[in-house]
């Protein structure tokens, strides 16, 4: 909860300010993935506020923007497909009807997983994704947000045309006044801030163009256009059809698509706040931002609204025009549900090209220019990890792209770390092993290939000083080569290990000598 006796007045004024800018962004993104997931307008418009709300309020990083998102409402389509395909009887107000339903079930039970996972500590496993990931999450999630506005551009009826440069050259000639108003939108964003900070570029880039276009009467798209919104109202407790969990194929697609959103809206908002935390900033908390996540999804699945998420676009709007703290993302949320309740004639008076134009140089804002120049100079492993999540962020999914981005790394990793070094020497007539580097799964096969058993004088030591037992395969290796050494007839000490190794050794335990600076670390075992 923030508290409005820490704020300054400068303070103040940029919250409400960027909020208001948030807000009216948020209208189009919110009604465009209503239409993703084929619900109506409203689902998505009561996601934005009643989750933008809670996160306002209990997350963990002040400013951050919450809501319905495009990565989550994508989950969506598999479920009205499923409906469609074992409810062929219903007509299509009752089969927009069932899919709510079940969308709403959904919301509920991931926002249900979500609060467990955040309760359970275990946002903290967002540090496990690389910097490299994290560059190619980004990138490519900038590349999606320029990609989200193309349809917006899209000439009417594409279906009569046979290839992308007719309707590039359709588009041209249809909307070339909405090429027009987004120029001068991206130019105002870019050339204002040099002369003035006060007021946040979009929004006076969102006041000045929607007056002009409406006094100079320009024919262009609108908010409007998109969907009605003059019967839209404040959101009220909505029970859906719990019966639906009767039967075990809807149960089978109702926690599956749960469990899906749970993880797919956690990794894009942990990761949002990773990003926001780079650019500056209090650190935030993973697992207050998991739970407050997971409050609004449900509560968004009891009044009529769909599971969303942290929105990396609306977030970077605020954060850069100077909503910091929670006041901004609240204003966001509040004004929003009062503009389309009690003002939708004016947002739907707002051009469309004004908030593509936005979103353009947030996607601009977004990309992370400097990873180009840093990819000449970083490993190829790297360089491969930035740009195989970038490519799948576009064209598959963020979870995909994250998971496979640490998947990758820690293969990388442990291939980088699957050999252990040694130098040996002789002293009193005893052969040293001195090992360098972790005994691990990796590495056993290089641990192994060390010794020269057969050519070994009669006493052997191996000094584990510089080297650590990660798992208990490398407690396994200790114990076969102490075997080897036995049967060979040979005396084998073993130094430098530590009590947990010590004590985990079944076979090699009575060959460990003491010294004075064993170590102390814990070895990962299976129980």
């Amino acid at each position: 909860m923030f508290n409005i006796q820490n704020y300054s007045k400068q303070n103040i004024k940029n919250d409400i300010l960027s909020g208001a800018l948030v807000a009216v962004a948020l209208v189009p993104e919110a009604i465009a993935f209503s239409f993703i997931a084929g619900v109506s307008p409203v689902v998505g418009l009561y996601a934005a506020f009643i989750i933008g709300l809670i996160t306002a309020l209990m997350g963990g990083k002040p400013g951050m923007i919450s809501g319905a998102t495009g990565s989550v409402a994508v989950v969506f389509v598999s479920v009205g497909l499923w409906v469609k395909q074992h409810y062929p009887q219903l007509d299509t107000e009752a089969l927009s009807f069932m899919v709510l339903n079940y969308i709403l079930i959904i919301s509920i039970i991931a926002g249900l997983i979500q609060i467990l996972i955040g309760l359970l500590k275990m946002g903290k496993f967002i540090r496990l994704v690389p910097q490299p990931a994290l560059f190619g999450f980004v990138n490519g999630l900038a590349i999606v947000i320029a990609l989200a506005q193309l349809p917006f551009l899209a000439p009417s009826n594409m279906d009569q045309y046979d290839s992308w440069i007719e309707i590039v050259k359709a588009s041209g000639q249809e909307n070339y006044v909405m090429y027009i108003i987004i120029i001068a939108t991206m130019a105002i964003m870019q050339f204002l801030p040099k002369i003035s900070k006060a007021v946040p570029a979009g929004l006076v880039a969102i006041v000045t163009i929607t007056l002009i276009v409406h006094f100079f009467h320009i024919d262009t798209k609108t908010v409007g256009d998109l969907a009605d919104l003059s019967n839209v109202s404040l959101p009220h407790f909505v029970m859906p059809h719990w019966e639906l969990l009767t039967s075990w194929e809807s149960l089978v697609v109702i926690f599956g698509t749960a469990v899906i959103v749970a993880l797919v809206g956690l990794i894009e908002s942990l990761l949002t706040l990773s990003v926001l935390d780079e650019m500056g900033g209090k650190r935030g908390s993973g697992n207050q931002e998991c739970v407050a996540l997971g409050v609004g999804n449900t509560l968004s699945g009891l009044f009529g609204g769909m599971a969303g998420c942290a929105m990396i676009g609306q977030s970077v709007i605020n954060f850069t025009s100077g909503g910091l703290g929670r006041l901004s993302s609240f204003t966001a949320a509040i004004l929003l549900i009062t503009l389309v309740v009690s003002f939708s004639h004016v947002i739907s008076a707002i051009p469309i090209a004004v908030l593509v134009g936005i979103m353009f140089m947030v996607s601009i804002g977004t990309f992370e220019f400097s990873s180009l120049k840093r990819i000449k100079h970083m490993p190829r492993s790297d360089a491969f990890v930035l740009i195989v999540v970038t490519i799948i962020t576009i064209f598959e999914d963020l979870a995909v792209a994250v998971i496979a981005g640490i998947i990758i790394s820690a293969l990388v990793f442990a291939w980088k770390h699957a050999k252990i070094f040694s130098r040996t020497h002789v002293e009193n007539g005893k052969k040293i092993y001195e090992l360098e580097g972790p005994l691990f799964f990796g590495s056993v096969t290089s641990f192994n290939e060390t010794f020269d058993i057969a050519n070994d004088p009669q006493e052997v030591v191996i000094d584990f000083k510089n080297a650590r037992v990660m798992d208990s395969s490398g407690a396994e290796a200790i114990d076969a080569l102490t075997e080897k050494y036995k049967k060979a007839g040979k005396k084998l000490t073993l130094r430098h290990l530590s009590e947990d190794c010590k004590k985990t050794l079944k076979i090699a335990g009575p060959f460990c000598t003491y010294e004075e600076d064993d170590p102390t670390y814990k070895i990962a075992v299976n129980k």
